[in-house]
């Protein structure tokens, strides 16, 4: 079992490399540290509890009860869950379910290292608003809204940077043309009750003077953040191995979470009609009890053994290439200390693209959209990613080159994550985030721990739960079973799932 530590600075970081990752390529130029976290604490084997804890109906099934509002009720919360996966959304559910109380043991062969790695990180429920995708619109927003409380969580947990930041977004025009798809979109925002401000193009390039001079057009949009989903990552992980953390509602903290570097082969159930999770094999062959669990890992969910037969997880592909390059003090102006201060998205040519400034002097430029199954970094991506860049911040062309990735993100028919219950009790499925993975990482974890546990967070507002819940039935594209269909229960009622 290796530390989750030794795999996010596995490899060499200081060594130039060209390597292939599972659904996807990494490509670094120069010297691009991966994140750094202190190694797994020795004792953490001995929170990792077992068995089943609540009560028994006459069939020997776990029964479900309703908590408070708000509340705890300890004998219908697990013992021990495992999450399987370890991308953000992954990471911060082990994190929400062990502030609940629940000791949790996260597999994953290298966590962070999927469509994490290469997010860009913009929290843009705004930006990110595309024709078609309404029902995703209310999800977005939630998830913003709570952002802030979620970092400030993760950092009072750990001290370390998340790189999050209130920096607001502008969008551009590179031509006429795309300055009326821009202007629609935007009248489309407003009409959704989205905060947007068509700008002169004078007005954008005085807030960012390194845009090109003939943009034609501008949108100003001051509600959007962003985070640096790797700092994320990390502090996540340290979290995790936290000797103490604070939980909800005075729970005990059942102490540091366990790490698996291995895969989930499949699921372990009981026998029956109604089935209830006893645990995981893992593609070791090596089993792992548990209470329930949160399946969270990406595309590979739908195949994971032991899932219920009515389930039918229709996940794609959508590869995407994206860059990072660092800005040399020789493209800044006197007196400047960044290029960018803000993200910058833009329209060319009808393409979207778009420039993410981080703090330590680096933009994260992306990304293409393509369904064609190669998980090379396409020479034609990069191309296309430097041309429309360059197009809108002409400094671009004496950037460095750091790092050249293509990622895998799930994708489902409708662009809607599939997160709830299942007919198989204790199983709760995360996956299926597309594009908006990092954005609905606070609201993903948090309605993921509260199926699971029961125990709601008193500090978020719980009204919409039910309809997220109804929009997100992992169940919803496939075919009911009429022995299971009696069970679906999108809704909060309770622990175990």
């Amino acid at each position: 079992m290796r530390t989750a530590s030794a795999l996010l600075s596995a490899g060499s970081p200081e060594t130039p490399t060209v390597g292939t990752a599972r659904l996807g390529t990494l490509i670094v130029v120069g010297t691009a540290a991966a994140p750094r976290v202190p190694r797994e604490p020795a004792h953490v084997a001995r929170h990792h509890r077992s068995g089943l804890r609540g009560r028994e109906s006459p069939t020997g099934h776990l029964m479900r009860v309703m908590p408070p509002e708000g509340g705890r009720m300890s004998e219908n919360v697990p013992e021990h869950v495992v999450v399987a996966g370890a991308g953000l959304i992954g990471l911060a559910t082990a994190f929400e379910l062990r502030r609940r109380g629940t000791a949790v043991t996260v597999v994953d062969p290298r966590p962070a290292w999927g469509a994490t790695r290469a997010a860009a990180g913009m929290l843009a429920p705004v930006a990110e608003t595309q024709y078609g995708q309404e029902p995703l619109y209310p999800l977005m927003r939630a998830s913003a809204a709570e952002y802030p409380r979620f970092v400030e969580r993760v950092t009072a947990a750990t001290g370390l940077p998340t790189g999050y930041r209130t920096e607001e977004t502008l969008v551009v025009a590179a031509d006429a043309a795309d300055a009326r798809s821009l202007s629609d979109l935007a009248s489309h925002q407003i009409a959704s009750g989205m905060d947007v401000q068509e700008i002169p193009v004078r007005e954008a390039r005085s807030l960012e003077p390194a845009l090109a001079p003939r943009l034609a057009g501008a949108v100003r949009i001051v509600s959007d953040r962003q985070v640096d989903p790797r700092l994320l990552a990390s502090a996540m992980v340290e979290a995790l191995n936290a000797a103490h953390l604070e939980t909800v509602e005075g729970a005990s903290d059942p102490g540091p979470a366990r790490w698996f570097t291995s895969k989930v082969d499949s699921l372990l159930t009981t026998s029956g009609r109604i089935r209830q999770v006893t645990g995981v094999r893992l593609d070791s062959g090596e089993q792992i009890p548990a209470d329930a669990v949160v399946l969270a890992t990406g595309l590979t969910a739908s195949t994971v053994g032991g899932l219920p037969q009515d389930l039918d997880l229709r996940l794609r592909p959508v590869f995407g290439d994206i860059l990072r390059l660092r800005v040399p003090e020789s493209v800044l102006a006197p007196g400047e200390e960044h290029l960018l201060s803000r993200t910058v998205r833009a329209q060319v040519l009808g393409r979207p693209v778009y420039v993410v400034p981080r703090e330590d002097h680096t933009l994260v430029l992306g990304a293409t959209s393509r369904e064609d199954g190669r998980e090379s970094v396409l020479a034609g991506g990069v191309h296309q990613l430097l041309r429309d860049a360059r197009t809108v911040v002409p400094a671009i062309d004496d950037c460095d080159v750091l790092e050249m990735m293509a990622r895998a993100r799930p994708g489902t028919p409708d662009d809607l994550p599939y997160l709830g219950r299942t007919s198989v009790h204790g199983l709760v499925v995360s996956t299926g985030h597309f594009r908006h993975g990092i954005l609905l990482t606070p609201v993903a974890s948090r309605l993921a721990a509260e199926l699971v546990t029961g125990v709601l967070d008193p500090g978020v507002e719980h009204g919409a739960d039910g309809e997220f819940l109804a929009s997100t039935d992992p169940a919803r594209h496939s075919q009911a079973d009429p022995d299971t269909a009696s069970l679906d229960h999108p809704h909060i009622s309770g622990g175990l799932a």
